[in-house]
């Protein structure tokens, strides 16, 4: 089954809301780690988890404090939780409660010739025993991708919420990993923008300053899953059975390889800056060059047409021999001047 079986009206947050506020809300039922039922309405959830074997997905768009606050009283969400699920900026990580964990995280995505280079969109969750709770605070993250990839693995179902995060979790890893991959294809054009002959000054130093943003965004949203991931694989907080630590295990190593590429990328950005800045720097030397050649050039021929406009007659003065004399002279000048710039590379 696919998000195309549900219901079409989206189901309120909580039935016996006295002023539901309408948030869009998908559920998922996994029953003796197989899928049971789907788009079933919210107020069922209690009836659902008194059943033995039975694990909960619900997803929230864009609820309230008072959507969440209803739920905190059906699954006992610890109130610092709640408040962060529904705050701005949050930094992606996994608080441990008593009875529950709370992550947030963020969802990437990156395109190339986008107005906005790199989007991200802010991804919270409540793991509970028995369900897992996810809030979007917009519509970036296609719920889609994520309910193929838990019906792909579907074997993996018996293990529960663990199963269910890694499914989340791996979703959100491989945006990232695709992201990086979209930056380095952006960094290898900076590169070949470098020594092309037609002037790209201010375009390079442009998506150079973007690219540079987005990559400072980018390691903001991937460098703390580590930490994310670190927490959940250790053993003495129970929050992955055996079956899925070598599953989280190839998440943390994508997670990984994104930062150590991220990094990477940081450094090839610095070196494009220092070698643009470089090649200014020899372009506006060869420009000098160049000028103080032809300013010696002139120089020659303003010494000689100067000394010979004074008052003093010069040999040949006034006669077709003297006149051609000169004009050699200056032409010899300019000529010899100019191979001996050239010979210097100057020219």
């Amino acid at each position: 089954m696919t998000l195309d079986d549900r219901p079409a009206t989206p189901t309120a947050v909580a039935c016996r809301a006295p002023s539901p506020t309408g948030a869009q809300a998908h559920t998922r039922l996994y029953r003796s780690g197989a899928l049971a039922e789907q788009g079933f309405p919210v107020c069922d959830i209690r009836s659902h988890l008194a059943e033995r074997d039975t694990v909960v997905w619900l997803d929230l768009l864009q609820p309230s404090l008072e959507d969440l606050h209803v739920l905190s009283e059906e699954f006992g969400l610890h109130e610092l939780a709640v408040e962060d699920a529904v705050t701005e900026h949050q930094r992606p990580k996994l608080d441990r409660y008593p009875d529950h964990a709370f992550l947030a995280a963020y969802a990437v995505s990156c395109k190339e010739g986008d107005e906005e280079m790199l989007r991200t969109s802010e991804i919270a969750a409540f793991l509970t025993p028995r369900a897992l709770i996810t809030v979007r605070k917009d519509q970036t993250l296609d719920l889609q991708p994520l309910v193929e990839r838990w019906d792909s693995t579907s074997s993996l179902a018996a293990s529960g919420v663990p199963y269910l995060v890694h499914g989340l979790l791996d979703l959100l890893v491989d945006g990232h990993t695709a992201a990086v991959a979209v930056l380095d294809d952006e960094a290898e054009e900076l590169e070949d923008l470098l020594f092309d002959d037609r002037p790209q000054g201010s375009d390079l130093q442009r998506r150079s300053f973007e690219l540079r943003k987005a990559l400072t965004t980018l390691r903001r949203a991937v460098l703390p899953m580590r930490d994310v991931l670190g927490t959940m694989l250790r053993r003495e907080y129970g929050l992955v059975d055996d079956r899925m630590v070598p599953y989280l295990h190839d998440v943390d190593d994508h997670v990984q390889r994104a930062v150590s590429d991220i990094d990477g990328l940081r450094d090839l950005l610095g070196t494009i800056l220092d070698t643009n800045l470089t090649l200014a720097s020899n372009q506006l030397n060869e420009t000098v060059f160049r000028l103080t050649a032809w300013a010696a050039i002139l120089a020659v021929t303003t010494a000689v047409t100067g000394y010979f406009g004074q008052n003093i007659p010069f040999p040949g003065a006034e006669e077709r021999s003297g006149f051609l004399a000169s004009t050699f002279l200056l032409a010899g000048s300019v000529g010899g001047m100019y191979v001996f710039f050239k010979r210097k590379g100057w020219l």
